[in-house]
C-alpha cells in the first residue's frame, strides 16, 4: 500500500514526484524560519495512481488523448471533459477515505480548508502550469471535502491542462496529480508578490500586487489591485488602484464577490511599511530557494501568511559574471540574425570561435561591452557602430548612459582597439583581393576536409581544437576585416554624400544590386537554375508535391526516391551539386548542432517548387543582369547630376571611385561567414560519426546527446568513455524552458532588460517603425512566416518573420518586399534585399504579432515604416 497522506512537516521540495510542485514547494516554505504558512497535508500521488487504477477504460482515452494535436480545440474539449467526468465518478476506496478524513481530523472536523491541486508537472522551475488545474475555496467537512479532492485529481484533464501538455511535450501518463489540503485563512488583504520586477526583469525590484480580501479578485482580473515597487528597502513607485469588489468567504462554504464600499476603493490595501516588510520576506524565501520568485500572500492581523510560492519562469536568465561589479551585455544572437536558442555545443563552438570572450545564459550569447561603455574614449563608437547593426540596441545603450546610475564613468584613456564598425579600411581598389582571400579559404577547407578523415577518438578532438585556431585566423585576417569595412564604409559615405548633394536618399541600395562575389544572393539564385532542370519533367515536380503533402519526410531516402522517377536523375543531380556548395547552411547555422539542408533536403521543397511554378526558364542569370543593369543605370544618372554641380568634376570622380569599391567589395562581406558555416559541417560530420561509435560502444544512448555537450566535457568522454546521462537530460530540459524565453537586446547585471525605441514623430497614425534598409515602397500581401520549411509564398508578397540569416536568401528571389523584427543596415537580409532590390524595413519590434498572416500591408523602404491597411 502507498503512502496516501503526508503533513507539510514530513514534505520538502524534493518531493515533487510523491506531492507534485505545489505541495513541495509548500512543505520546503514551512521549513523556512520566520515564514508562516497555514498547516495542512497532500494527498499524495499514490493516491491519484490509485483512484486512475480503479479504471482500467481511461488508458484507451488517455491514448487518444495522446495523438491530439495542440489545436484539435473541439477533440480535447469533447474528450478531456469525458476523462475528468470518469475520474470524478470513481469512488475512493475505504482506505484512503480513512487517510484524508483521519489528516483533517487534525485540522479539525468543521475546520474551513483551501483543497487545491498540485501536479507534479507545476510550479517547477521550467514549467510553471499557473492557473492550469483547480483550486477549491472555504470547503467545510470531511464529505466536501473528499468530493473537491476528486475534483481536483480530474483538473489534471482540464482543456487548459490538456493544451499545455500537448504544447510542452508533456506525456500525459507521466504527470500525476497530488492534492493540498490547507487550513483555510480569512484576510483583509492578499496579493502577489514578485522578488523580481515582472516587468523589466530588474532583480534587485520588488513587486507587489495587493487588493481586499482573498487574493483570487486579482488572479481573476476582477481588480485593478495595488501595485507596489521596492527597492533596498524602500518603496519607490505606488499605484493605488480601483478597487470595486472583493472576494470573500460565504457563509456556508465557498467564495462571494463582495462590493467594497465607494470610500474603500481608493484607499491603500497595505501601508508602505508593511509593503517593505513583506518585501523582505520576499527576499528570505527567494534566497532559500536560489532564485526569483512569485509568491501568493495574505494579510491577517497585521501578519503575512504565505500560501505559495514558485519560481519565475518568464524572466530571462542573467550571463554569470565572477565579480559583484555591475555590467552591461549585449545580445551576440541579434547581431548574427539567430535569436533561437543555442544547444550547449553550438555555445561552446561559436565561443571558442570568437574574437571575443562571451557569456552564456539563457541558451543565448552575450557580449559584456561594459569597460567600453565606461570609457569616454569608446562609449561613442560603441554605441554607433552597434547601433548601425541594430539600432535598438545602440538606443538602449544610449538610456543606460543617460540614466547615469549604472555604469560609472572610467578616467579617459587613449583609444584601444576601434569598436565595431568603424575599423579603418586602407585598402587598395581591387577585385583580385576578394579573389584571392576567397581562393585561401577554399583552399584551407579543403584540407581540413582532407585531413580529418584520419582522425578519431581523442586526436579527432584535438584536431578540431588546432583547426578552430585556423578558421580564426582566416576569420580576423587584417586583409579581410579591411575588405569587410571598406564596403561598409563606403556604402554609408554614398548614401550621406549623395543625399546632402543631391538629395537622393539611401542611393546605394540601388548601386549595390548584382554585385560580384556575394555567395549568398548567389546562392538563391542558383536555386532557380536547379528549378529550370526540373520543370520540364512533370513526373518529378509531383513527386516533390507529394512530398510536401507528407507529413513525416524521409531525408535519408528523397535524393534516391527523386531519382527513380522519370526525370528525376537529372534533377537529383543538379540538387546535389547545390548541396554539395550550400547544403552546409541551414536556418540558424550559427548553431553547429543545427540540422543542415544536405541532412534534411526535404527542407528546400516547398522553396523548389514555388520556384518551379512562379518563374520562367533562366530567371536566376535574368535577375542578375537585371539588378546589374539597374545599379550601372543608377551610376551614370548620378554622375551625370554630379557633374551639373558646383566643383562636379570632383564629387563624380570622388562618387565614382567611392561606387567601384562598394561593388567591389561588399559582396564579400558573406564569404566569411559562408567560409566559417563550411569547416562548422566539416566538424559537425566528424563529431557525429565519432557519436556513432560512442553510441556502438554504450557511452552514449544516442549520438545527438553531443549536442548537449560542450566542446570540452565531449572531449573528455571521448577520453574516458564516460558521460553523465543524467548531466544531459537536465541540459535537454533546460533547452526546452529556454526556447519560450524571448532575448533581450540589451541585459544588465541586475537582470533588467534594457528596451531601446525609434524616436520619431513624422509617421503615420498607427505605422510600425523600424530601420530602412532597402529602397522602395511596396503594397502587397503580408505573409507571417515564423519556419522557413512551411513558408507559402507567391511572387510579390511582403515576407514579415523574426528574423533572416542566409538560409532565407532563396525566399527572397520571389517576396516584394521584407519586414523583420531584427536586423541592422549591414546585417545578412539588408544586404541581400538590396542586392535583389527588394524594399526592406527591419528592427520593427513584434512585427510578427501586430502583422496579421494575409494583411493588406505598405511598406516604405526608404521611410522605414509600415502602414497596415484596411
Amino acid at each position: 500500500m502507498g503512502c496516501y497522506v503526508l503533513d507539510f512537516q514530513e514534505i520538502d521540495q524534493t518531493q515533487v514526484a510523491v506531492v507534485g510542485g505545489k505541495g513541495a514547494q509548500l512543505g520546503e516554505l514551512s521549513r523556512i524560519e520566520g515564514i508562516r504558512v497555514p498547516v495542512g497535508f497532500c494527498v499524495t500521488t499514490d493516491a491519484f495512481q490509485r483512484i486512475m487504477a480503479e479504471a482500467p477504460s481511461l488508458d484507451q482515452r488517455l491514448d487518444r488523448l495522446s495523438l491530439l494535436k495542440p489545436n484539435d480545440w473541439e477533440a480535447i474539449r469533447a474528450l478531456s471533459a469525458e476523462i475528468r467526468r470518469m475520474v470524478e465518478a470513481i469512488a475512493i476506496p475505504d482506505d484512503l477515505d480513512a487517510a484524508i478524513t483521519g489528516s483533517l481530523t487534525r485540522l479539525g472536523q468543521r475546520a474551513a480548508c483551501a483543497v487545491r491541486s498540485s501536479a507534479t508537472a507545476e510550479d517547477l522551475p521550467t514549467a510553471s502550469f499557473a492557473g492550469q488545474h483547480d483550486t477549491y475555496l472555504n470547503i467545510v467537512g470531511p464529505a466536501a471535502v473528499l468530493r473537491h479532492v476528486s475534483r481536483c485529481w480530474a483538473s489534471l484533464f482540464t482543456e487548459r491542462a490538456v493544451t499545455y501538455r500537448l504544447r510542452n511535450g508533456l506525456d500525459h501518463r507521466k504527470v500525476h496529480m497530488a492534492v493540498v489540503v490547507q487550513q483555510m485563512v480569512f484576510p483583509e488583504a492578499a496579493g502577489i508578490l514578485f522578488t523580481a520586477d515582472p516587468v523589466t526583469g530588474n532583480r534587485k525590484v520588488a513587486s507587489v500586487e495587493a487588493s481586499f480580501g482573498l487574493g483570487e479578485a486579482l488572479v481573476a482580473g476582477l481588480v485593478n489591485a495595488d501595485v507596489y515597487k521596492v527597492h533596498e528597502r524602500e518603496v519607490v513607485a505606488r499605484v493605488v488602484g480601483a478597487k470595486q469588489v472583493a472576494i470573500q468567504a460565504s457563509g456556508a462554504h465557498g467564495t462571494r464577490k463582495e462590493a467594497i464600499e465607494p470610500e474603500r476603493q481608493r484607499q491603500p490595501a497595505l501601508t508602505n511599511t508593511q509593503v517593505v516588510r513583506l518585501a523582505q520576506l520576499g527576499r528570505r524565501i527567494e534566497a532559500h530557494f536560489g532564485r526569483p520568485q512569485d509568491i501568493e500572500w495574505c494579510l491577517v492581523d497585521d501578519d503575512f501568511l504565505i500560501v505559495q510560492s514558485r519560481p519565475i519562469t518568464t524572466l530571462f536568465p542573467i550571463p554569470a559574471v565572477d565579480d559583484r561589479e555591475n555590467h552591461v551585455h549585449v545580445s551576440v544572437g541579434h547581431q548574427q540574425m539567430m535569436t533561437d536558442p543555442m544547444k550547449p555545443l553550438g555555445i561552446s563552438v561559436w565561443q571558442l570561435t570568437a574574437a571575443r570572450p562571451m557569456y552564456e545564459a539563457g541558451g543565448r550569447l552575450f557580449v559584456d561591452v561594459t569597460q567600453a561603455l565606461a570609457s569616454p574614449a569608446s562609449r561613442a563608437g560603441l554605441v554607433a557602430g552597434l547601433g548601425r547593426s541594430d539600432p535598438l540596441i545602440g538606443a538602449a545603450l544610449q538610456t543606460i548612459l543617460e540614466r547615469g546610475d549604472f555604469i560609472r564613468s572610467l578616467p579617459d584613456q587613449p583609444p584601444g582597439e576601434p569598436p565595431p564598425g568603424v575599423a579603418p579600411a586602407s585598402i587598395e581598389t581591387d577585385p583580385a583581393i576578394v579573389a584571392e582571400l576567397i581562393a585561401r579559404s577554399e583552399a584551407s577547407i579543403a584540407a581540413l576536409k582532407r585531413d580529418i578523415r584520419m582522425q578519431s577518438g581523442p586526436p579527432l578532438l584535438d584536431f578540431i581544437l588546432a583547426d578552430i585556431q585556423e578558421l580564426k585566423r582566416i576569420l580576423f585576417v587584417p586583409q579581410s576585416l579591411q575588405v569587410i569595412v571598406a564596403g561598409m564604409q563606403a556604402t554609408w559615405w554614398l548614401n550621406e554624400q549623395l543625399q546632402a548633394w543631391l538629395g537622393e536618399k539611401n542611393a546605394a541600395d540601388t548601386l549595390t544590386q548584382s554585385v560580384p562575389h556575394n555567395v549568398t544572393s548567389e546562392m538563391g539564385l542558383a536555386l532557380l537554375d536547379v528549378a529550370d532542370v526540373i520543370r520540364p519533367h512533370p513526373e518529378a515536380v509531383a513527386f516533390l508535391q507529394l512530398q510536401l503533402q507528407l507529413e513525416h519526410l524521409q531525408d535519408d531516402d528523397f535524393l534516391d526516391e527523386l531519382a527513380r522517377v522519370e526525370g528525376g536523375r537529372e534533377a537529383r543531380d543538379a540538387l546535389q551539386a547545390w548541396l554539395d556548395k550550400y547544403g552546409m547552411r541551414c536556418v540558424g547555422e550559427i548553431d553547429i548542432t543545427k540540422p543542415r539542408w544536405s541532412e534534411r533536403p526535404t527542407t528546400l521543397v516547398p522553396m523548389l517548387l514555388g520556384n518551379i511554378q512562379n518563374f520562367e526558364p533562366g530567371a536566376g542569370k535574368r535577375r542578375f543582369e537585371q539588378g546589374r543593369q539597374a545599379a550601372w543605370k543608377k551610376e551614370q544618372e548620378l554622375l551625370e547630376r554630379l557633374r551639373a554641380l558646383p566643383d562636379g568634376e570632383q564629387k563624380a570622380e570622388e562618387t565614382r571611385r567611392m561606387i567601384d569599391r562598394v561593388r567591389t567589395f561588399i559582396g564579400y562581406r558573406e564569404y566569411p561567414k559562408y567560409g566559417m558555416i563550411s569547416r562548422y559541417f566539416v566538424y559537425k560530420q566528424a563529431l557525429l560519426e565519432e557519436a556513432e561509435r560512442l553510441v556502438l560502444a554504450h557511452v552514449l544512448r544516442e549520438k545527438e546527446d553531443v549536442f548537449y555537450l560542450t566542446f570540452q566535457e565531449l572531449r573528455d568522454v571521448v577520453r574516458t568513455q564516460q558521460v553523465d546521462h543524467q548531466l544531459v537530460r537536465q541540459r535537454m530540459d533546460a533547452f526546452r524552458s529556454y526556447q519560450a524565453l524571448t532575448p533581450p537586446r540589451v541585459l544588465t547585471s541586475d537582470g533588467e532588460v534594457i528596451a531601446g525605441s525609434y524616436q520619431r514623430d513624422d509617421l503615420p497614425d498607427g505605422a510600425l517603425v523600424g530601420l530602412p534598409v532597402s529602397s522602395g515602397t511596396v503594397e502587397a500581401r503580408a505573409r507571417v512566416v515564423l519556419d522557413m520549411a512551411r513558408a507559402d509564398i507567391e511572387p510579390g508578397d511582403i515576407l514579415v518573420t523574426a528574423y533572416t540569416d542566409p538560409s532565407w536568401t532563396p525566399l527572397f528571389v520571389a517576396i516584394g518586399g521584407l519586414v523583420t523584427e531584427v536586423g541592422g543596415l549591414m546585417t545578412h537580409g539588408a544586404v541581400i534585399a538590396r542586392e535583389y532590390g527588394v524594399p526592406a524595413v527591419v528592427g520593427v519590434e513584434h512585427a510578427t504579432r501586430l502583422i496579421r498572416d494575409g494583411q493588406r500591408i505598405r511598406l516604405h523602404g526608404a521611410e522605414g515604416y509600415i502602414e497596415i491597411l484596411a
